[in-house]
């Protein structure tokens, strides 16, 4: 291998070293450190949002049964994906420890964040010798989007990062950051098997925890080592790896990784929603396509150029195809392009370049930052906000834990597709239908259709009482004045929402 042809970061001259420690490094780290300082706040307040109750009932389901947890939302004995290297820790921590879920996902969300931090820091060291690069880099890639708010899992902006730090995605994106430093050092280094078996097993644990961050995961290290061009040595070491890793995702037993791969036709239409307003979540972005275009200038091997190119070539093809869960793989077209707009600011050429770029990222970082603003209201609440600034927060969902007292582990509940199937698993009980799409379950449609007949207002009330029959069902939550003889009230909740006993 000729090592020399990886890219190694530049060493700063005396002079550059000098002038990165003056006010504009800084206030890059001061910022970046403020910006840490609000996601811990928010770790600490764990808002409701999204697949919250995914993964909290997830962590049920394994702390009462490591061995057979079944699925996580309804009461059947089939696997799910959801059951991964990350979630079985968790779920230990939670059976060994007695510690409630929602504290258990806490910790998860404080050990995702760091990983996810230290992880930059590692990355863009391999791009850049910089001091404020790993600053700047970070500030990029939460604030560097577009000035519609866009929040979902996987996706990295402040907001949604905000709402989805205690996800698996963010774990697993912490984990690529590592898993591509590692992987661009070891490319260039001729590392030894040992390392390159370690790495394979490293891209498998990422494909079992999240497999959309998995193919960015993947789509990076292809960039990284292509753009090392290694020798055939490396490339024998990395088909070692690899082969570890497809080994791991083979025998790892809560699941089929590889049945994965058939069953996505119920994702597509969920995920059409990526595809819907583009320029308005992410032209901001488009400074770091104009620094990606400056970059390959300099290197036709530029790792950030080809992260993004792949990235934009799965995305196109999931949107042209239909495929519209592919659109997943948006953050490898975001991540190199945020990544390049805060490098360029620090090495694009003459002084004078490099702060005309300042400028205009710090433009741009501003006014991402003001669209994300709404933020703050997770941390501080939003009555103690300014006007301009309360008016962008985005009240969280209610819990069901008023439901506790009442409903136990292991009971049926009876629930409106949406919101309601997505939270209360996280309590422990089951729902007749997932609010997720079960991969593995065979009568999802049916379970499906049972609900939908009971909520219809014209189902007799026979027909309902055999659906609540079939499903063990033994709570009702619906909105008051629920006309079924079977069923007494027990209980209010927000929203209007009442807990009805079935009367057996």
């Amino acid at each position: 291998m000729n090592a020399s042809r990886g890219r190694a970061p530049a060493p700063a001259t005396p002079a550059r070293a000098r002038a990165a420690s003056g006010p504009a490094v800084l206030a890059a780290w001061a910022a970046a450190a403020l910006v840490v300082v609000a996601l811990v706040a928010v770790v600490l307040r764990l808002p409701w949002a999204g697949d919250l109750g995914m993964h909290a009932a997830t962590v049920q389901r394994l702390r009462h049964s490591l061995v057979a947890p079944g699925d996580p939302l309804v009461d059947a004995d089939v696997p799910s994906p959801y059951y991964s290297p990350w979630t079985v820790v968790l779920g230990c921590l939670a059976r060994v420890s007695d510690l409630s879920v929602f504290v258990v996902l806490r910790l998860a969300a404080f050990t995702a964040l760091g990983l996810l931090l230290t992880g930059v820091w590692r990355y863009v060291r391999t791009l850049s010798g910089r001091p404020a690069a790993p600053a700047l880099a970070l500030l990029s890639l939460l604030l560097l989007w577009g000035t519609s708010l866009f929040n979902w899992s996987g996706f990295h902006g402040l907001n949604s990062l905000a709402l989805t730090v205690s996800y698996p995605s963010v774990f697993t994106l912490g984990l690529a950051f590592h898993l591509w430093a590692w992987l661009g050092r070891a490319a260039r280094a001729d590392a030894g098997p040992g390392v390159w078996l370690g790495l394979g097993v490293l891209w498998a644990v990422i494909l079992l925890c999240h497999q959309f961050m998995g193919v960015v995961a993947s789509l990076g290290a292809v960039a990284t080592v292509v753009a090392a061009r290694p020798g055939r040595r490396v490339w024998l070491r990395l088909g070692a790896g690899a082969v570890a890793g497809l080994g791991v995702l083979l025998v790892w037993p809560y699941y089929d990784f590889f049945a994965l791969l058939g069953s996505g036709g119920g994702l597509e239409a969920v995920h059409r929603p990526l595809y819907d307003d583009l320029p308005g979540r992410y032209w901001l972005v488009l400074l770091g396509v104009v620094a990606l275009g400056a970059r390959w200038r300099r290197d036709r091997w530029d790792p950030l150029v080809l992260f993004f190119v792949l990235g934009v070539a799965v995305v196109a093809a999931g949107g042209l195809s239909g495929h519209y869960s592919w659109g997943r793989a948006l953050p490898a077209v975001l991540i190199p392009a945020q990544l390049a707009a805060a490098l360029e600011a620090l090495e694009a050429g003459r002084r004078a370049v490099r702060a005309g770029w300042a400028c205009v990222l710090g433009a741009a970082l501003a006014l991402g930052a003001w669209t994300q603003a709404g933020t703050l209201g997770y941390v501080v609440g939003p009555h103690d906000l300014p006007a301009a600034v309360a008016e962008k927060y985005r009240r969280p969902w209610p819990g069901y834990h008023w439901l506790t007292p009442w409903v136990r582990y292991g009971d049926v509940v009876m629930a409106r597709p949406g919101r309601p199937a997505r939270q209360i698993p996280a309590y422990g009980a089951y729902t007749v239908a997932p609010g997720y799409p079960g991969f593995f379950l065979p009568d999802e449609e049916a379970r499906e259709r049972a609900v939908r007949r009971w909520f219809a207002p014209r189902t007799p009330d026979g027909e309902r009482a055999e659906i609540l029959r079939t499903y063990g069902v033994r709570w009702v939550v619906a909105g008051p004045g629920a006309r079924h003889p079977g069923l007494r009230e027990v209980t209010r909740g927000p929203e209007g929402q009442v807990l009805y006993r079935v009367l057996r």
